[in-house]
């Protein structure tokens, strides 16, 4: 089983940071690891694990107005000091140069307050595959880059087909990443979630669709070709 990835919730408000890492907390895969509610103590934080006197982050969730700086201006000081780490921006800053500025700088995601669960897993979700492709044992070739940056791209819940749920879908996903050397059935996952096969079979299929699993034919058994799906 993978490790969780450690995530450093940084926002002002008490309140909205709170309610933040109880999204983090309810994604599988996924731990908070640290609260900073000033640039300032983000970046002390983030020194002290880069100098190794604490364990590393993976992810900031980075509110853009902070009380001593910017979320933009934070990033730019953790380049220069050779912090490398992933930032989703949290925000209700619309603004189209500070847009441009994120993209500059390397921030993955630009998640738009106010927002709902469903949206924040997605992005969430988006970024475990991400991190799991770009961590894996290499990129070797253009298809995998392409996927690697695919894998950051996300829709609204809206654009899911008819009768899939945000939420099925992340228990999918996560069973998925469960078994990340190991290749599921239709009727292996309707089994280990409580779905039908016919359920279990459009999920997979919808996985393997958006590029996160590849598609298979299991041989050795008897009868017809069983379709095996497996994360890239």
């Amino acid at each position: 089983m993978t490790e969780a990835l450690r995530v450093l919730v940084v926002e002002d408000d008490p309140i909205t940071a709170e309610a933040h890492a109880a999204y983090v907390m309810r994604v599988d895969g996924f731990v908070v690891a640290g609260v900073a509610h000033t640039g300032s103590e983000a970046f002390r934080l983030l020194r002290t694990a880069r100098d190794g006197r604490t364990a590393p982050f993976d992810l900031i969730l980075l509110d853009v107005n902070l009380p001593d700086t910017t979320g933009i201006e934070l990033c730019r000081a953790l380049r220069a000091a050779g912090i490398e780490i992933d930032v989703i921006a949290v925000t209700a800053v619309r603004d189209a140069a500070v847009v441009r500025s994120a993209v500059s700088l390397g921030i993955v995601q630009y998640l738009i307050k106010p927002f709902g669960f469903a949206a924040f897993l997605e992005k969430l979700l988006a970024y475990h595959d991400y991190h799991a492709r770009v961590g894996s044992a290499g990129i070797t070739d253009q298809q995998e880059v392409d996927a690697s940056f695919a894998a950051l791209r996300t829709s609204s819940g809206a654009d899911l087909p008819k009768g899939l749920t945000r939420e099925t879908l992340e228990r999918v996903r996560a069973a998925v990443r469960a078994a990340p050397t190991t290749a599921m059935s239709a009727a292996e996952l309707a089994a280990l979630l409580d779905l039908s096969r016919v359920t279990a079979r459009r999920y997979l299929e919808h996985l393997a669709d958006a590029g996160v699993v590849e598609r298979a034919g299991r041989y050795g058994t008897p009868g017809r070709p069983e379709v095996e799906y497996r994360r890239r």
